[in-house]
């Protein structure tokens, strides 16, 4: 199930208007998160001093559990099966930011599609601490590239795929103990600004990816976005017709009040979690986008893992209406 957060801008989203038929084809498009995907066993103790050591004891006490590799081969027979066009991972694929652990989540991405096709940002965990570009997220080079610029260049990246302009924002940083806060920064935030612009006057459905919950209150104050009040200012400038989310662990529908502007906002859950929480159930979500006159029509799938079934399935659909980039 959706948690959502009521809010009077979302009114409009429950209204039952209906779009005018119109042509194209639709665009599907694969949001997963948090999928923490790694082993850490067999992790030498010289790896743990500093912030990690608290983060390897949180793992032997309980992640080990819930965050299991068999959802994931589920995840994927299941995207085998939906078939989206594009797929968006919006960060945290390591517990610990360890070599080893990209090396691992490199694998599973290689299972996952091709990198023309799949998207990846990164979260806090694959920042856990400051690390060896080399040995970290050089790993998932051509996942993290933007379409005209290497993955060495400064966030934000632009991936164009049909009518849609993905826009990853890098909110990854290493934090304090017991912290688990992002950070976007005065210079990506400028460059953001420009790539929305650009991307709105080509009349591109601007769909924005960063891992850290935008909307302020969507979560606790140690994980916060610490310069939300910057994006929502810069947004409110340019526009932007939806933003993806991870970090928080449960499926979320809010809304981004960016000044005069109303921007939909969505949090996917842990794509692995296997523990008791319904509420944190390992699900995906489709978003299948067809332009109508006057906007874009949305329709969004959550797919939930079923332990009986040891599959996913449909768990809830929606339809919500996107008004035209740049309106």
């Amino acid at each position: 199930m959706l948690h959502v957060k009521p809010n009077p801008a979302d009114e409009r989203w429950n209204s039952g208007t209906q779009p005018e038929s119109g042509s194209g084809s639709p665009f599907v498009l694969a949001q997963l998160s948090d999928p923490h995907l790694s082993s850490l066993s067999g992790v030498r103790p010289g790896n743990l001093f500093s912030k990690r050591l608290l983060g390897y004891l949180s793992w032997l006490r309980n992640r080990r559990r819930l965050h299991c590799p068999h959802i994931l081969d589920a995840l994927l027979s299941d995207l085998a099966q939906t078939a989206p066009d594009h797929v968006a991972v919006t960060g945290d694929l390591t517990h610990l930011g360890l070599p080893d652990e990209f090396r691992q989540a490199a694998r599973w991405l290689k299972q996952l599609g091709p990198p023309e096709r799949v998207t990846v940002i990164p979260g806090n965990h694959d920042a856990y601490v400051s690390g060896n570009w080399l040995e970290t997220f050089s790993e998932w080079a051509p996942y993290l590239a933007g379409d005209e610029s290497s993955v060495v260049d400064p966030y934000p990246i632009l991936r164009v795929r049909g009518p849609v302009a993905l826009i990853g924002l890098s909110s990854a940083r290493p934090s304090a103990p017991f912290l688990a806060v992002g950070s976007l920064g005065s210079a990506q935030l400028a460059r953001f600004e420009n790539v929305l612009e650009q991307a709105g006057r080509r009349g591109l459905l601007r769909i924005v990816l960063l891992h850290h919950p935008p909307v302020p209150g969507s979560i606790a104050w140690r994980k916060r976005l610490t310069d939300a009040r910057l994006l929502s200012e810069t947004l409110s400038r340019q526009g932007a017709e939806l933003i993806l989310h991870g970090h928080a662990h449960v499926s979320m529908a809010r809304t981004l009040v960016a000044g005069m502007r109303n921007i939909p906002v969505f949090g996917a859950p842990s794509a692995s979690y296997a523990g008791s929480n319904p509420q944190k159930a390992a699900r995906y979500h489709l978003f299948r986008f067809e332009r109508r006159a006057g906007g874009w029509q949305l329709l969004l799938t959550v797919r939930a893992y079923s332990p009986v079934a040891r599959r996913f399935a449909i768990a809830q659909e929606k339809e919500f209406l996107l008004t035209e980039p740049g309106l």
